[in-house]
């Protein structure tokens, strides 16, 4: 697994960066948030990562906090109908304080583009029988 990467920022979009990190290119899919919190193009970097690994691409996703990749791998691994492209758009619309203060209140609020009954049963069925919120202690 790839933690982090160290290097300069070549370009950056709102949803995806590139970075040079000794002399190699990589382009990783970020949130909202986290393009907020970049520095200028040719200024160093540190991004935190999580590597999806699938049988036909291997995606890097990156983000500026812990707290947001975090929040990231619980929403993958752990709440049934999240993949990688959802948990990023979820990331990209609320923060992860207000996130954990909706599951804390068992807020049923849709995220835009995902519906009421997805968002309703979020944080109500995870995939495991271990609580999202219990991550959180």
């Amino acid at each position: 697994m790839i933690t982090f990467l160290d290097g300069k920022l070549v370009e950056a979009l709102p949803t995806q960066i590139t970075m040079e990190v000794n002399g190699v290119g990589y382009e990783i899919l970020i949130p909202l948030s986290s393009y907020d919190k970049l520095p200028q193009p040719g200024q160093p970097v540190r991004v935190l990562t999580h590597l999806a690994v699938r049988e036909d691409a291997h995606t890097l996703y990156g983000f500026m906090s812990a707290a947001e990749r975090e929040l990231f791998r619980l929403l993958v691994n752990t709440v049934s109908g999240i993949g990688p492209k959802i948990a990023l758009n979820v990331l990209s619309g609320i923060s992860v304080t207000a996130f954990r203060g909706a599951v804390a209140k068992r807020t049923k609020a849709a995220q835009p583009g995902h519906g009421k009954p997805r968002a309703r049963n979020a944080p109500c069925r995870p995939r495991t029988r271990r609580s999202t919120t219990r991550c959180w202690r």
